[in-house]
Parts: C-alpha cells; sequence; structure tokens
C-alpha cells in the first residue's frame, strides 16, 4: 500500500464528498416520495453508488414507468465507466478478477484526479479519492431517506445545481488545454442537441463519442526555418 498516495488521495476528495452528500441526500428524499423504503434506498446508494444512474432509474419508477425502463436507463447512464474501466485496468496489478474488485472504487472524480500525466493511473490515490465519497453517499442517503419528511424540498435548497457543478469542477483542470475545451466542447453540443428527444443516459453515452477526437496524436511540431537551412 501507497500510504501517500493514499492519504493524497483522501484530502483531494474531501470537497468531493461534501458535494456526494448534497446529492445523495437530495437522492434519499427523492426515493422516499417515489415509494422507497428508507432501507432500501440505502441499499440502492450502497451497491450502485452512482448519481445519475440511481437518479434516472428513480426519476422513472416515479413518473410510472417500470423496472426494465429504470434498469435499462440505469445501464446507459452507467455504460461510461466501460471505456473508463479499459483505460484504467492496465494500472490495476493482479488476476481479471481481482482487477475487476479494484475497479469498484471508481467513480467519475477519483477516475479523472489519479489520472497520471503519461495516461496511467494512481490506484492508491483513486482509492484514497473515493472513500469520502462513498462514505458521504451513503450518510446523504440515510439522512434524505430517514429525514426527508422533515427536510425542505431539495429544489428550493439550489441542490439541483450541485450536480452540474459537480461536473465541471472535475472538468475544469482538462479546460485549460486546447485539445480538453475542444472536447468538451463537443460533447456539450451533442448532449444538449439530444436531451429534448432522446431517453435518460443516451446523451450522456453519444457524447462521450467527442472524447475519440481527443485521443487523435498530436501535430507533429514545426520545423522552423532556420533549423531546415542549417
Amino acid at each position: 500500500m501507497d500510504a501517500t498516495s493514499f492519504r493524497l488521495g483522501l484530502r483531494a476528495g474531501v470537497p468531493f464528498g461534501a458535494a456526494s452528500f448534497l446529492l445523495s441526500l437530495s437522492f434519499g428524499v427523492l426515493a422516499r416520495e417515489t415509494g422507497f423504503s428508507p432501507t432500501a434506498a440505502l441499499v440502492m446508494s450502497a451497491l450502485v453508488f452512482a448519481g445519475s444512474a440511481q437518479f434516472a432509474s428513480v426519476a422513472i419508477l416515479a413518473g410510472g414507468g417500470g423496472a426494465p425502463a429504470a434498469i435499462a436507463a440505469a445501464g446507459l447512464m452507467n455504460s461510461r465507466f466501460l471505456p473508463m474501466g479499459l483505460a484504467l485496468a492496465p494500472s490495476l496489478p493482479g488476476n481479471r478478477w481481482w482487477r475487476a474488485a479494484q475497479g469498484q472504487a471508481v467513480v467519475d472524480s477519483s477516475w479523472a484526479l489519479a489520472m497520471r500525466p503519461d495516461g496511467s493511473f494512481d490506484r492508491w490515490f483513486l482509492f484514497g479519492t473515493t472513500a469520502p465519497q462513498y462514505v458521504a453517499w451513503l450518510a446523504g442517503t440515510a439522512t434524505g431517506a430517514w429525514g426527508g419528511r422533515v427536510l425542505p424540498d431539495p429544489a428550493t435548497l439550489g441542490l439541483d445545481a450541485v450536480y452540474p457543478a459537480f461536473f465541471l469542477a472535475i472538468l475544469a483542470p482538462e479546460l485549460r488545454r486546447r485539445r480538453g475545451a475542444g472536447v468538451a466542447a463537443g460533447g456539450a453540443v451533442l448532449a444538449f442537441a439530444l436531451v429534448p428527444f432522446s431517453p435518460p443516459g443516451v446523451p450522456i453515452l453519444v457524447a462521450g463519442a467527442a472524447a475519440l477526437w481527443g485521443l487523435r496524436p498530436p501535430p507533429a511540431p514545426r520545423i522552423r526555418a532556420e533549423a531546415r537551412a542549417s
């Protein structure tokens, strides 16, 4: 165990843990209003631990949709973890089952923060970043599910703004790079174009295709005229 990387990850994960608490509190309230028992809401958070998938499935159930539609929406929302897992896998030791177990610690922020400049990942930093977020996610869900009846509507508290702010915080470092900003802009255009008429999860899945543009090799540096002359 790389204790230093783990501690640094814990420190980096605390702000995201605070956001996770607010998001999961909102989920706990919504799940309770949809008909989930507090225990069921907490179990879902413990096993799924993916806000976009959980909100999508609960929203479909609240709108009268069935379990198959809710599961399909959650699967689409979580499909982004497939390419993320493929990128992470070479940095994880052990056989495929042990690597798969370690991969359960991946969430959006920990994956982004643990990436090294060469494209590999610091797995202990990733584990450390995820730990406070997982604890906060469970605590927020429990607070919202058991105390939801005495809490005000999450929308009146502005908690609906936490989610986009959460992902913008993850994206911010990449926006300083020209290629990262271009990929983000392309993904945003695709997502906004699809949101009005596509099922939940599809806009995010299609927007991920913009990342393929970022895989292009960088252009070769131009050779100055004086260098060619020499």
